[in-house]
Formats: C-alpha cells, sequence, structure tokens
C-alpha cells in the first residue's frame, strides 16, 4: 500500500483527501483481483460514504482465470481489445452489480477505479448515473473518454 504522510506547516501529520483515502480503499480491493493481466479495483461512494466495492475476476462461483489460465493471454488478445474473450468481469462491472443486488442506490454518485473504465463499464457508468470517476492509471480506451465526455460525467486522475 502507497500511505501518504505529510506533515502541515505545524509539523503534524495531515490526513490524506477524501480522494486519497477512497483511492486506497479501491487499491486494497484491487488486491481480491483474480485476473493475470491487471488488478483492478472500484469502489462507489456517496456523500463520504462507501456503497460498495469490487474487484476483476470471473463470476461468482466460477473458476479463476489464476486457477485455469487466462484465455487472453493465450490467444494473445492486446489490452484494450476483445473485452468479450474474457472469462473476469471488470471491476467497475461487479461494484454496479453489486449495488443492484443488494439494493443500493448509486445514482448522483463517484466511482473510484484504480483504471481508466473501458468503453463497456463506461456504458454502465453512464446508465447508472455515476456522476464522477476517479482513477489513478489511465487505459487504452479513447471511446470510453467520448462516452464519459458526452454524457457529462467527470474524470478525474489522482
Amino acid at each position: 500500500m502507497n500511505f501518504i504522510k505529510r506533515k502541515n506547516s505545524a509539523g503534524k501529520i495531515d490526513r490524506p483527501s477524501w480522494d486519497e483515502y477512497f483511492m486506497e480503499i479501491a487499491q486494497l480491493v484491487a488486491q481480491r483481483s483474480t485476473c493475470l493481466r491487471r488488478k483492478v479495483g472500484a469502489i462507489i461512494v456517496k456523500d463520504k460514504h462507501v456503497l460498495a466495492t469490487g474487484y476483476n475476476g470471473a463470476p461468482s462461483g466460477l473458476k479463476h482465470c489464476l486457477e485455469i489460465g487466462c484465455l487472453r493471454i493465450k490467444n494473445k488478445i492486446p489490452s484494450g481489445q476483445r473485452h468479450e474473450l474474457c472469462r473476469g468481469l471488470h471491476a467497475e462491472m461487479n461494484v454496479i452489480i453489486q449495488s443492484a443486488k443488494f439494493g443500493i442506490g448509486i445514482k448522483d454518485s463517484v466511482i473510484y477505479s484504480t483504471t481508466h473504465p473501458c468503453i463497456l463499464c463506461a456504458k454502465m457508468i453512464v446508465n447508472a448515473g455515476i456522476k464522477k470517476v476517479i482513477i489513478r492509471e489511465n487505459y487504452p480506451d479513447r471511446e470510453a473518454v467520448k462516452i464519459f465526455k458526452e454524457a457529462g460525467v467527470t474524470i478525474k486522475k489522482i
């Protein structure tokens, strides 16, 4: 974990900002990922409260890529392409699904994701009514950026 320790002008350690705090939680969630290519974590926050978490991996009850291998690696599929050829769900998909499964309203919330969402996740985020996406890393999907811009969803990298 990358815990941030800063001292203020009085020499006392400052607390992390809300964005830093929630991104560290998303980074911790990513450690549960079972993806062999990229570990991603996502959390949904509203009014400074965590509503749900998600990480990338196989659907509940199915074998994970850690156990049976990665179809994308086997077929040399480049990052950002042919998302349907993957056993796993993305972290953003999982956090939205978990919210729905447990009846948690996420309209007008913020999603923190360790990686910029792909176009599939971007469309889900828009339709879920999430208004802001905060990321740690970029991802090679220009179409997702266009979707967010057209829908008026704010993207912030920290």
